[in-house]
């Protein structure tokens, strides 16, 4: 990896009002770590914006989080693999309307279709995962970044993983598409670093995810912590507070 890293610490604690009056879209809001930044950004203040492919998956997060007691979200359904550059045009458009501004987004959808040697890789399948990791997060990023550039302060927040494992063989498309992603963050951060837009890259550590499930099956899961330990340092990145990362990646399994 290019980017300057900076390690997390784990000591920053979001408040009640991190983010008041912001707005925040999370793609790939149902799963795993999707929706533990959605409900934490909402702890910390947030009015989230909960989008994916699935309406009824999007519904149940919902729900959930209302019982949680969190602020009520707003559900966008967006297929990022059918998507087109107007529905992305339509969601700037819903969110300029509905709330006159946004102040983050989280890349947290990922597309995962298992360890597959270059030979035998579907080529429908390669491209469908450039297209919703790359492609989709490239489209939804541009449509929005007029509004996004309107705030005093904002956040793209990209997630990676583990170079010294995805870049390995039968890593495919999706080992592709991550380090495709570290160089689009690292171009954002170029053109947008003199604007309140800041760009931002964010490596986890293992977790307790369906991916991670799928990518190695002889693991013990169990063992791993569960996405939400992650989420405090996207909420980091998305509070002012995370201007000192701008540019950067946040390596949660590196401490300060």
């Amino acid at each position: 990896m290019s980017l300057p890293r900076v390690p997390w610490s784990g000591q920053w604690q979001a408040d009640a009002d991190t983010l008041a009056g912001r707005v925040v879209l999370v793609t790939g809001a149902y799963g795993g770590l999707g929706a533990a930044v959605s409900r934490a950004a909402a702890a910390a203040g947030a009015t989230v914006v909960i989008s994916g492919r699935r309406r009824r998956a999007l519904e149940q997060l919902y729900d959930a989080m209302i019982g949680e007691g969190l602020a009520e979200p707003v559900i966008h359904p967006l297929d990022l693999e059918t998507a087109t550059p107007r529905d992305y045009e339509a969601l700037a458009e819903g969110l300029e309307r509905d709330f006159g501004r946004l102040d983050g987004i989280v890349h947290a959808a990922a597309s995962f279709a298992g360890l597959t040697p270059l030979a035998v890789h579907q080529p429908d399948a390669w491209l469908r995962t450039l297209h919703v990791n790359v492609s989709a997060p490239f489209a939804l990023t541009q449509a929005c970044l007029p509004l996004l550039g309107r705030a005093d302060d904002s956040a793209v927040v990209v997630i990676l993983d583990d170079p010294s494992l995805v870049n390995r063989a039968h890593w495919g498309a999706y080992g592709v598409a991550k380090a495709a992603l570290e160089r689009y963050v690292e171009i954002l951060h170029q053109e947008t670093e003199r604007g309140p837009v800041r760009a931002h890259a964010l490596l986890p550590p293992p977790m307790r995810t369906a991916l991670r499930r799928e990518a190695y099956f002889g693991e013990n899961s169990a063992r791993l912590p569960l996405p939400a330990v992650a989420a405090p340092a996207v909420v980091h990145l998305l509070a002012p507070a995370g201007a000192a990362a701008r540019g950067a990646l946040l390596d949660l399994r590196q401490s300060a």
